[in-house]
């Protein structure tokens, strides 16, 4: 499992690489101020979380149980849930996919707690 991880963690931060430039560099004169920063805020808690996830693989291998596996997927969930629809909403300006985003906020702090619990 530490090695799916690690490899979601990757594919994570390159996904988010290449969103936050495209986002700086493509975005920038086409989005709203507004929805360009709701556009950077995705990319920024996507980098945090695929920082997470390389965490989580990297401590796999020290400490067993349920709760750090459960953690690596809360985070890859967040990263879609709540990054995706930041990056939805600012691309298509559907406002109503932004009642997904704190679905994806909750995956990110369960996440966190189920990390907290595998260090007891």
């Amino acid at each position: 499992m530490d090695r799916t991880f690690l490899l979601v963690g990757a594919l994570a931060g390159v996904i988010g690489v290449a969103l936050g430039a495209f986002g700086a560099h493509a975005l920038r004169g086409r989005l709203s101020p507004e929805m360009l920063a709701v556009f950077e805020t995705g990319v920024r808690y996507h980098m945090y979380h695929a920082l997470a996830l390389l965490l989580t693989a990297a401590i796999m291998g020290r400490i067993d149980g349920r709760s750090i596996v459960a953690a690596g997927w809360f985070f890859t969930a967040g990263i879609v849930l709540f990054s995706g629809s930041l990056y939805l909403l600012a691309a298509t300006g559907i406002t109503l996919l932004g009642a997904i985003t704190p679905l994806g906020g909750v995956a990110f702090l369960i996440g966190w707690a189920c990390l907290a619990v595998a260090a007891l």
